[in-house]
């Protein structure tokens, strides 16, 4: 791509404004940093506004506004626009289960979904699973974001690498990593909180642009539509516009199963946690799929690309397309502004995946097993250094591995989270499973779901009797049928559940006061 002085000068504009806004953070809504829950979780004090930011930012990623419009450019829509229902499907789930799991980890100082099931369950190995299942599946996660941000910066003309270590590195890639590593370290999840707001607002702006300028530029959606229509027809087998009948149940699956797996993962649950009180949950649970509403926009960019006859640059594939529509259709300064938003997309969410998947190896992993004295002080610490490190290893993803690999591994991630749904939602709920079926249950379909994964050429999907489902889905169903048939078999051989720590209090939501304004102005701040 040709370097123009013009957009870079705008995109680094705004990456100075959000890396300063990172730092001021620490003293937002201040609290003592040198403890977990103030670092990880901002002290719990997040109202209504600030955590729909938080969760838009944390859930709607860079990657994504990228990855689906992707789809939709390379595959059509069984591909990329699941994405669609199941941002619409999840929140349902969202408003019933996340007030009870806000509830009985503020009542028993939970910063972790291994916190409660160590103490629902008894059963510490029980709980290292799923602490182990949590940073496994975010590491490539955050490598995805990494990947965004390179490929906003490719767009930009400055792709500019160096050797180090025999690998080509970009130096402006490995300088926004520098920069997230540190305000997160020194703010913790108040960073990409306040970043969050910066970033949605521009997303907003882009997306009006879009809505109101690429459809003009091709005298409304007729014409986008009817290229989709007929690049389906030259590739009946490799690109669909509209949904074949053999592939309904893949699509189903992958929206159910995306939709339950989404707040599973340790940044979704960190984002859920930092609200104070389960009014703001349920709200944002409420107001969320305004973000869904805008993905189905961003979606159609992928066939507005196909419009315009759009080339992929780079070595980047399908990723590129849209990042080469902005740079065809819209100004020198307004692109850069859209890769702004793009790569600070990135950032917002990486920083909470780390610092979810800090949480999760300080609290369950190095407290437990390595410094069960641990002060509250060396705790924090051990976080904030933890962080760093994934940070770190989410980088030699994007370095030594294929990108397109690290995008199979986000895939089987989202495998993986899902076999810790009968622990961590059904726990909520029951604790009539045995803590070792369970056990055994989560590790034969981790291992079912990678081979399937494997087998199937790295692809999400595998047929089963003739019928492409979802893998996550199919496994998911094999993990419940074992937990609910070993568990009698498991009691009867006298391997006993552990205590139950947690009461039927816990998970009582507060009851709601008679509001006030004042009282309703503070808690949507």
């Amino acid at each position: 791509m040709k370097l123009d002085a013009t957009a870079i000068a705008v995109f680094c504009f705004f990456f100075v404004v959000v890396t300063v806004l990172g730092f001021v953070a620490a003293r937002w809504r201040q609290g003592d940093l040198n403890l977990l829950h103030e670092w990880g979780l901002a002290g719990r004090r997040f109202g209504t506004v600030v955590t729909w930011f938080l969760l838009g930012g944390d859930l709607y990623t860079a990657y994504t506004f990228i990855a689906i419009p992707a789809a939709m450019y390379g595959a059509g829509v069984v591909s990329g626009f699941f994405a669609i229902p199941y941002t619409v499907i999840v929140y349902p789930l969202v408003f019933v289960l996340m007030p009870r799991f806000w509830s009985v980890c503020k009542q028993r100082g939970y910063v972790t979904a291994s916190d409660f099931v160590k103490d629902r369950f008894g059963s510490k190995s029980l709980a290292l699973a799923i602490a182990f299942t949590g940073i496994l599946a975010t590491m490539p996660y955050i490598a995805l974001q990494m990947y965004g941000i390179q490929i906003s910066l490719a767009a930009l003309g400055i792709p500019i690498t160096v050797p180090l270590l025999g690998f080509q590195v970009d130096v402006p890639l490995l300088i926004a990593f520098v920069i997230l590593a540190a305000y997160t370290y020194t703010s913790g999840l108040r960073a990409p909180a306040m970043i969050a707001l910066v970033k949605d607002v521009m997303i907003f702006i882009v997306l009006f642009a879009i809505i109101a300028i690429i459809p003009t530029h091709f005298h409304g959606f007729g014409p986008i539509f009817d290229a989709a229509h007929q690049k389906a027809l030259a590739n009946p087998k490799t690109f669909f516009d509209i949904i074949p009948a053999n592939q309904a149940i893949a699509y189903s699956t992958l929206a159910l199963g995306s939709a339950l797996a989404l707040f599973l993962y340790p940044h979704s649950l960190t984002g859920v946690l930092s609200s104070n009180s389960t009014r703001v949950v349920k709200r944002n649970a409420a107001l969320l799929p305004i973000y869904s509403l805008m993905l189905g926009f961003l979606a159609l960019l992928g066939y507005m690309a196909i419009a315009e006859k759009i080339k992929p640059f780079g070595g980047f594939g399908n990723n590129s397309a849209v990042p080469a529509l902005i740079n065809a259709i819209f100004p020198p300064w307004f692109a850069g502004f859209t890769f702004a938003a793009l790569s600070i997309g990135a950032l917002v969410p990486a920083a909470v995946m780390s610092i979810a998947a800090a949480n999760l190896f300080t609290r369950n992993i190095y407290k437990e097993y390595f410094r069960p004295a641990a002060s509250d002080r060396e705790e924090a610490q051990a976080a904030k250094i933890s962080s760093l490190l994934l940070k770190f290893g989410a980088l030699l993803f994007i370095v030594i591995i294929n990108p397109a690999q690290v995008v199979y591994f986000q895939l089987l991630g989202g495998i993986w989270i899902l076999q810790t749904l009968p622990s961590v939602f059904l726990g909520l709920y029951t604790r009539w499973f045995n803590r070792w079926a369970l056990l055994v249950a989560w590790a034969v379909s981790m291992i079912a779901g990678t081979t399937m994964f494997i087998v199937a050429g790295n692809k999400p999907t595998m047929a089963i009797l003739n019928i492409p489902i979802y893998t996550a889905v199919s496994v998911l169903l094999l993990n419940l049928l074992l937990a609910v048939v070993l568990t009698p078999i498991f009691k009867a051989l006298g391997l006993a559940n552990g205590n139950d720590i947690t009461r039927t209090t816990d998970y009582e939501e507060e009851q709601a006061p008679v509001e006030s304004p004042e009282l309703v102005k503070q808690a949507l701040q």
